[in-house]
């Protein structure tokens, strides 16, 4: 039974839940992976459309553990009154577990109270049971997971980063053969245009002024654009660069698109 509860850990085979992620075609911790597929499968978990939640938290003796459960709808409203601060009794039902994980894919920053320090459970016995802990990407030196992280705080602090960005900055231009550095993601980006990506490479989220925010990704490049607005780009081979692509005549009609192949978080629940 998955349980919310506080205390001193009394009943050990309760949960004590200490935060919650949407893995779902749309939203997912992109830290897993390019695409909702590779994210489902860094969790040993099917790629199903609906998708799930995952729901991270202790036992009554400290250790990790991730329960995925099919019920999204459920998980995506305890987020959602997280982020405006109000309470939410996080407790999905038995029947809707779909896998319980040892370990966090993700990092979590809070430990239950009343429990020992968070620490993965103690290794099934038999040889052939259970799996290795999950454990969050390394993201302490530059690779995938920092470059698609770095794409996920540009997206989040758009007007920051815009406002870097000024007459004295040399763009990218889309539509030259010597485009640089980031060529070669703008190339792969106008084929998800002709043969559309796995699910969650193309994801589209609201933004001000009617525009969308675009995350795209491929293997060793991430995007970051709003439709009515330039674009970022960040490289597995260029660490800690980001690239700021111009507007140009042709990357308008691509950002469209993009937006238009793109799963909204809005469509899925």
């Amino acid at each position: 039974m998955v349980e919310t509860r506080s205390g001193s850990g009394e009943d050990d085979d309760a949960l004590y839940v200490l935060t919650a992620v949407l893995l779902t075609p749309a939203r997912f911790p992109s830290v897993l992976g390019d695409d909702y597929p590779e994210a489902c499968a860094a969790l040993g978990l099917e790629p199903y459309a609906e998708g799930y939640g995952l729901v991270l938290g202790q036992d009554g003796e400290g250790a990790r553990w991730t329960v995925a459960t099919e019920d999204v709808s459920l998980v995506a409203c305890a987020v959602a009154a997280w982020d405006c601060g109000m309470e939410y009794d996080l407790s999905p039902d038995e029947r809707t577990v779909a896998a319980v994980l040892p370990g966090w894919p993700v990092a979590v920053a809070v430990a239950a109270p009343g429990v020992p320090a968070p620490h993965d459970p103690e290794p099934d016995p038999d040889p052939g049971g259970g799996r290795a802990p999950l454990a969050p990407p390394d993201t302490t030196t530059w690779g995938p997971a920092q470059r698609r992280l770095g794409a996920d705080e540009i997206a989040l602090r758009w007007a920051e980063w815009r406002a870097q960005v000024d007459a004295d900055v040399t763009f990218v231009d889309p539509g030259e053969a010597s485009g640089g550095k980031a060529r070669r993601a703008l190339e792969e980006a106008r084929g998800y245009v002709r043969s559309p990506p796995p699910p969650g490479r193309v994801r589209s989220a609201f933004a001000s002024d009617e525009a969308r925010t675009l995350r795209v990704d491929g293997p060793g490049w991430s995007l970051v654009a709003r439709t009515d607005d330039i674009a970022f780009v960040l490289l597995d081979d260029e660490p800690g660069e980001v690239l700021p692509v111009g507007r140009g005549p042709e990357l308008p009609g691509l950002l469209r698109a993009l937006d238009e192949l793109a799963v909204r978080p809005d469509a899925v629940l």
